[in-house]
């Protein structure tokens, strides 16, 4: 297997650039393959990285520079696609990016890579509005690893292939790197060396957070909260700052793509909005508890699928949790165009019984599936979905049937 395996993104990319004049923005994790996937649907001239000396002294003598060092001058065929890597470093990409796009829109296609500041400082302000369409890229996955072209609607047909990848995918993540390489002395060092990035650099330098010994130690508290409710208050009394502090840096976190958090579901949206969320980490291959790290990769999975839905334009997506008043709970609910469509519930053993509050929370939403995930159930071939009453399903069959 190569390091530049083939992704399911470049499908989803060229179809952006085929059918759209908007320039592309890919966010996710670093090395989760961002650039592999962009530069494959480009000639090797069209990449330019703002960490370069060259690039930079260009990019600072303004959008005409770049136009000519990108060869738009010139009449083409057809509009070059090009790569534009990291940008979001630079103070003004904002700005640059919005008159380079009114520019040379009609002159070329434009896919914008970066890490989790691109994502966060979109949302800053509307500079941009109407000139990009955003996609989330993730790391592997089960469905990924089955099927590497899209299916043409949300759930694909289960695929037995996916009976080796569960294995390995919880041992080693869905990082490329490690996965492919899938050696455990490698792994340690990469995920030491990830981390180090993460808290060292980004965290310090792009988030401007001083107090690096402190956010390290909130990063290993929430990796032994996944899958449960952040107690923000707690969280503030054992690191000795605010709780306001705390939900800043947590949000940091999530922008650095480090974690995610996972909120209730409830019609009432300033209701859901109140109650604390769960929180799970885009890496579960570290978490030394089993059942923390079976949720934490269902948690993934079903992730990765909403956003690739939303991202393909299929619909609204979104991704939740279930709890009562009374403390009755499903692990997971994905909500489809404000609807609820299926209930997942996580466990590591077939032999647990059925959840009730599957058949509780199924009956009250509506929802059209309730699924019970096992870890240790073999491979079935069969279309889950095709069952409408809450089912024990094996964890490799109906992740092969996402994305």
């Amino acid at each position: 297997m190569l390091l530049n395996m083939k992704r399911i993104y470049e499908s989803l990319f060229r179809t952006h650039l085929d059918e759209n004049r908007q320039m592309a923005f890919v966010c996710g994790p670093r090395q989760v393959g961002k650039t592999t996937s962009a530069k494959a649907l480009m000639s090797e001239a069209c990449y330019r990285n703002w960490d370069d000396t060259d690039t930079k002294r260009t990019i600072l003598k303004g959008t005409a520079a770049l136009a000519i060092d990108l060869g738009l001058d010139r009449i083409t065929e057809t509009p070059p696609v090009i790569v534009l890597d990291e940008f979001h470093k630079f103070a003004n990409w904002k700005s640059f990016l919005k008159g380079f796009f009114d520019v040379y829109a009609e002159k070329c296609r434009i896919i914008v890579t970066g890490s989790a500041m691109l994502n966060t400082y979109r949302r800053g302000g509307d500079s941009l509005m109407g000139r990009y369409f955003v996609y989330n890229m993730h790391p592997l996955s089960v469905g990924e690893l089955s099927n590497t072209r899209p299916a043409d609607g949300e759930i694909q047909l289960p695929s037995g292939s996916a009976k080796d990848s569960v294995a390995a995918l919880l041992d080693f993540g869905g990082f490329p790197e490690p996965f492919i390489k899938q050696n455990k002395r490698f792994w340690n060092r990469w995920n030491d060396a990830r981390m180090e990035q993460l808290i060292r650099e980004d965290v310090r330098d792009l988030a401007k957070v001083n107090e690096i010994s402190l956010m390290q130690s909130l990063a290993i508290m929430i990796a032994g909260q996944c899958g449960q409710e952040l107690n923000y208050s707690r969280l503030a009394v054992a690191l000795g700052i605010s709780v306001d502090t705390v939900i800043r840096w947590v949000r940091i976190l999530e922008s650095m793509y480090y974690c995610f958090t996972v909120r209730p579901w409830y019609r009432n949206v300033s209701k859901s909005l109140r109650k604390q969320p769960k929180v799970f980490l885009w890496d579960w291959s570290g978490l030394a508890d089993a059942g923390a790290r079976n949720e934490n990769f269902v948690a993934c999975h079903l992730l990765k699928s909403v956003n690739f839905w939303a991202d393909s334009g299929l619909g609204k997506y979104e991704l939740r949790y279930l709890r009562d008043k009374t403390g009755r709970e499903v692990d997971f609910v994905v909500i489809r165009n404000g609807e609820p469509w299926f209930l997942v519930e996580v466990k590591s053993s077939v032999k647990r019984e059925m959840n009730p509050n599957l058949a509780y929370f199924q009956n009250a939403t509506k929802a059209k599936n309730a699924f019970q995930v096992c870890f240790d159930m073999d491979y079935v071939e069969r279309d889950c979905f095709e069952e409408s009453a809450p089912v024990k399903v094996p964890i490799s069959t109906l992740m092969s049937q996402l994305v």
